[in-house]
């Protein structure tokens, strides 16, 4: 095995690119740190992770990292019950609680979902809303629970109008925060009850409304597949294939990571793949390559599993192959 393992990095080297290998997390070992204590119930650890870090940006990947852990819901009651003035427990139960509702109602399209896995689904949101609620009446600062109460609100059907107060509320206190933007850009799709030009405009305006460099230049890129998953087979190729779609592209790139204060931080290899895969399906094979470059075989589950949800690196690798690299 050590053989085959050998000569398959061989390959990759003598073929003048990096394996392609899907990325679970920015590189940052802290986020490795906190899902092992997360794992193993550890909240010192936990604590002494995420409170060395800002709220705001730089918290999200870490407290998500604890989220998305099997498990978490078995201990953090204990915590909850020990430090009932504390915000951070609250905050770690309701992401964790989101991450475990979702769970419950498994990535399958609402009509294959059932009437059980829809009544946990809910629960768990209706529970998780109750901590963030909680974590922001102690910290009326932190931007974290108005985040994930974004993400609560969409699963429980808020309506659009409370979902914007919750994006203003989380952009209030971060105006640049990613994953918020990322959350309302969902919230404003038309498969979640908005429209193609509300969605195409809110990502506009928040990408160009940022500074040069900024990371939400993905908007624009994440706006455009999600108009092309809309479509039907044919459609959607056209779609791509348009030149304002390739003109929106090309803006957006010079905006953000082609920008001279673009800085390698966070989430710029999602941002790298979002416009690898946008510039591929649009036909721009240089533009593409470019990015192929930039990500170094790094591949991030977003966007690429809207091609092949099984096995996100194969979608990478082939839409990379048809780039000549």
């Amino acid at each position: 095995m050590a053989l085959l393992r050998d000569w398959g990095l061989a390959l990759g080297k003598w073929a003048g690119r990096p394996l392609a290998q899907v990325q679970k997390d920015s590189g940052d070992p802290e986020v490795q740190r906190v899902r092992h204590a997360a794992a193993a119930g550890d909240w010192s650890a936990v604590r002494q992770v995420l409170e060395a870090r800002p709220e705001s940006e730089d918290r999200t990947e870490l407290l998500w990292a604890v989220g998305d852990t099997a498990g978490v819901e078995r201990w953090i009651d204990t915590v909850l019950e020990a430090e009932p003035d504390a915000a951070l427990p609250r905050l770690v139960a309701g992401v964790r609680y989101i991450s475990w509702g979702w769970e419950a109602r498994t990535g399958a399209r609402a009509q294959h979902v059932s009437r059980e896995k829809f009544e946990v689904f809910h629960a768990r949101l209706r529970t998780a809303e109750q901590w963030l609620y909680e974590a922001a009446e102690r910290e009326p600062q932190w931007t974290s629970p108005w985040c994930g109460l974004q993400t609560t609100g969409r699963g429980l059907q808020v309506g659009q109008s409370t979902a914007r107060r919750r994006f203003e509320a989380t952009v209030r206190r971060d105006p640049h925060h990613l994953r918020a933007h990322q959350q309302q850009l969902q919230q404003v799709c038309d498969k979640w009850g908005g429209s193609h030009e509300e969605m195409h405009a809110f990502a506009r305006t928040s990408a160009f409304g940022a500074p040069g460099g900024t990371l939400l230049g993905q908007l624009v890129a994440i706006a455009h597949l999600e108009h092309w998953l809309s479509l039907d087979a044919g459609a959607d190729r056209v779609y791509m294939h348009r030149s304002e779609v390739a003109d929106s592209l090309h803006e957006a790139a010079e905006h953000s990571f082609r920008h001279p204060d673009f800085v390698r931080r966070g989430a710029w290899i999602q941002v790298l793949n979002t416009f690898a895969m946008a510039f591929s399906l649009a036909g721009e094979r240089g533009a593409a390559r470019e990015c192929f470059r930039a990500t170094e075989g790094r591949v991030t589950e977003f966007p690429w599993y809207y091609l092949n949800g099984a096995d996100p690196a194969a979608a990478y690798r082939q839409h990379r192959s048809a780039t000549g690299r």
